[in-house]
């Protein structure tokens, strides 16, 4: 069964699943572009977009009837029979909601199991994202040669986007973090006109687009050599990171791969100072489910695909973050970042 077939499966006669958000058009049909809508029903798969994008969609989209906007939804409904529309409540405006539910008989959000399949990624997704990440790995061998004093943080980001464009990137996954010395205290600290010094941590957080699929990786690295404390700080942040690294198995809850992370930073002293989740999940977009928090009420299940990034903020001194991501593949963990973890000093 393939991934509309199982949408679907779950609608009843007169409903239908309208979907608006790029991550799940793209998941669902393969189209990409934002101008579109998605309507699945019981029989029918329709892509509805305007005639800039009708022979991209013919050709992206197979098994979608594509059909013009300007036809009106009203029509559309009509043609199809359909009462009772599931929507995705993250994404529809209240104007668009309005608009559609003068349309129908009911709107019911629905947007848990609309993107629930996306969880669940194949060897085929897995693989791309593998390779988004190969790209970023080869971005930080190649900044290690760009980062020096007197550089600001952002001609190290633009440096990083530039490599991983050049090198075959659509675009970028979020935007580049690059934070140093005190700022590195900040966990999203994006990359501001602060010139790098010597004794400064690094922390660089960047992802690429590959074929349709996320990477996101974390390395911190000193600029000269590391004080007693940053060695301490590094060594303590690499360990939490190790400890949930092998906590991660099949069937486990997400809160327990983070509480095994958390545990050693707070071990050391420094609980107050890992505020944020120990992760999240990759694919399409940057953040999918499931998360990895103290909260969580999700298990790690084969096909996840999951970031490990823990870290320590001390304002006014710095902060140190290191992520890989992690592919559960035939019940097994996959590291899919491979560039080094060893505290670097430039």
């Amino acid at each position: 069964m393939d991934r509309v077939s199982r949408l679907q499966a779950l609608l009843d006669k007169g409903e239908a699943f309208f979907i608006s958000s790029y991550a799940n058009i793209f998941y669902y049909s393969g189209f990409t572009s934002e101008d579109a809508q998605l309507l699945i029903t019981r029989d029918a798969r329709v892509l509805i977009t305007d005639s800039r994008y009708t022979i991209q969609a013919k050709q992206q989209a197979a098994g979608f009837m594509v059909l013009d906007s300007r036809d009106g939804f009203g029509q559309i409904f009509s043609r199809f029979g359909i009462q009772v529309l599931r929507f995705e409540e993250d994404y529809l405006r209240v104007a668009e909601w309005n608009r559609l539910g003068l349309l129908v008989n009911a709107m019911v959000p629905d947007q848990q199991r609309i993107s629930a399949g996306r969880a669940y990624k194949d060897a085929a997704e897995i693989e791309k994202i593998a390779e988004a990440e190969r790209l970023g790995d080869a971005a930080f061998a190649h900044i290690l040669n760009v980062l020096a004093v007197g550089k600001t943080e952002r001609e190290i980001a633009l440096e990083l986007e530039f490599f991983l464009k050049n090198n075959g990137a659509q675009g970028l996954s979020f935007e580049t973090i690059v934070a140093s010395g005190v700022r590195s205290a900040m966990p999203h600290g994006v990359a501001s006109e602060k010139r790098l010094e010597t004794g400064d941590f690094v922390t660089m957080d960047f992802g690429c687009v590959l074929d349709g699929y996320c990477s996101d990786m974390t390395r911190t690295v000193v600029l000269g050599r590391a004080s007693g404390r940053q060695r301490e700080i590094y060594g303590i942040v690499l360990r939490a990171q190790e400890a949930a690294l092998d906590a991660i198995q099949c069937g486990k809850p997400c809160c327990e791969i983070d509480k095994a992370a958390r545990d050693v930073i707070a071990e050391a002293g420094y609980g107050a100072n890992f505020g944020h989740s120990l992760g999240h999940s990759v694919g399409i977009e940057i953040h999918e489910q499931p998360g990895f928090t103290p909260g969580s009420k999700s298990n790690v299940e084969n096909g996840n695909v999951i970031t490990v990034e823990p870290g320590i903020y001390i304002e006014g001194v710095g902060g140190v973050r290191i992520e890989d991501v992690v592919a559960l593949c035939d019940g097994k963990p996959r590291n899919l970042t491979a560039s080094p973890k060893q505290l670097i000093e430039i």
